[in-house]
């Protein structure tokens, strides 16, 4: 395993460094790499590497939300706070519903075969979106109207509407006693204990930082160990409580750098140096996942059916946006910056398969092409368009 981390670091920063020469986003020389030195390419990676994968990929999410928590402004917050939920939802639930729809027109699917489909697709993925997002921040683009926050807290919300709506299809094609208006109950309670679980967990820590002198480093790893237990509560109370771990991980940095900007910038600071680490991993082990075969079989109806989604996706963010103050280029912005899929669909996309149901293999390689298709793809977008659409600065 010591010798697989060797292998991603010493790869990993120069497939970055040579993308980035390449005038295009690092993380896809990090996620090509990960393709390329994985199980399903020169298999490079030993097998106890990938066994833990899920929890270093889990890891490195904790540590670049957490940054994103702690950039987060509560006046951007107050701006954004409606219009962030109607981006959390709406867009996934239009996208996930196009794509069942057109999987049932082209690959004969019934209607909860394409739901699961449509919803497995539909999470957007924090991992490309919320760096870029912070990138943004940092150079001052579309802060004024707080539009990376608002991508941000959308963004994070959005996979627990898809995964919550994916299961409901799923228990439902395998004839469980499922009631759906109970599934989506627990979408807002999951939101909201989240939020209070981080808000708590986020207090505590300020009340330990101002009692206790504890140098800077130390604080880093205390607020990353109660981030992961955090994260592992969710997984602990799954089926009697529904807790939207990476919403509270961010709302403990929002809570330590509101109540104590100092040490907020001080932490922030930390976690920038660890996320050099925790990038490289993240993006490599999820290209891992990567069968570049199982995405061929998808073939042209899977890159019809992504795109028919896209659209549906894009139809989303252009409804969530009526009313606000966005002029059409930070718009389509916004319709941009929710293209890239990753995390959730190469982590889910087998679950099916696993489960026995039918057409899962099908299921399987769209939802990989998807990644493929899309990761590039928004990460390019967000990349080139952001200078030309957000042109305000502070």
């Amino acid at each position: 395993m010591a010798a697989s981390l060797a292998v991603i670091l010493l790869l990993g920063l120069p497939a970055r460094k040579i993308f980035e020469k390449l005038k295009l986003p690092g993380l896809i020389g990090m996620l090509v790499l990960g393709v390329l030195i994985g199980p399903y390419g020169f298999n490079l990676l030993q097998e106890d590497m990938l066994k833990i994968s899920g929890d270093l990929r889990g890891i490195a999410l904790i540590i670049i939300l957490l940054r994103a928590g702690f950039g987060i402004d509560k006046d951007d917050l107050k701006k954004i706070g409606i219009t962030a939920l109607k981006m959390s939802c709406i867009p996934g639930l239009i996208e996930g519903l196009f794509i069942a729809a057109a999987s049932m027109y082209f690959l004969g699917f019934t209607f909860s075969q394409g739901g699961m489909l449509g919803f497995i697709i539909a999470a957007v993925s924090p991992a490309v979106v919320v760096p870029a997002m912070l990138e943004l921040t940092e150079n001052n683009l579309g802060t004024k109207k707080g539009i990376p926050a608002l991508i941000l807290a959308g963004a994070s919300i959005d996979d627990v509407f898809a995964i919550t709506i994916f299961s409901a299809f799923l228990g439902l094609y395998s004839g469980s006693n499922i009631n759906i208006g109970v599934q989506l109950l627990s979408i807002p309670v999951s939101i909201i204990s989240g939020i209070i679980a981080g808000v708590l967990i986020g207090f505590v820590l300020i009340v330990i930082f101002k009692k206790y002198h504890i140098r800077d480093t130390k604080k880093v790893l205390l607020v990353l160990g109660f981030s992961i237990l955090l994260n592992q509560l969710e997984a602990v109370l799954k089926t009697k409580l529904q807790i939207a771990s990476l919403l509270g991980v961010m709302a403990i940095g929002f809570i330590i750098s509101e109540k104590s900007s100092s040490i907020g910038e001080r932490l922030s600071d930390k976690f920038n140096k660890i996320w050099i680490l925790a990038e490289v991993l993240l993006f490599v082990l999820v290209g891992a996942l990567v069968d570049v075969n199982v995405a061929l079989k998808a073939g042209i109806t899977g890159i019809i059916i992504i795109f028919i989604g896209l659209t549906g996706r894009s139809i989303g963010v252009i409804v969530s946006l009526i009313g606000t103050e966005y002029n059409w280029r930070e718009r389509l912005f916004c319709v941009i910056a929710y293209i890239p899929k990753a995390t959730v669909q190469a982590a889910m996309g087998a679950v099916p398969l696993s489960m026995g149901v039918e057409s899962g293999d099908i299921i399987l390689a769209v939802a990989v092409l998807s990644v493929l298709i899309t990761a590039p793809l928004g990460a390019i977008g967000i990349h080139y368009s952001a200078e030309k659409l957000l042109v305000e600065k502070n």
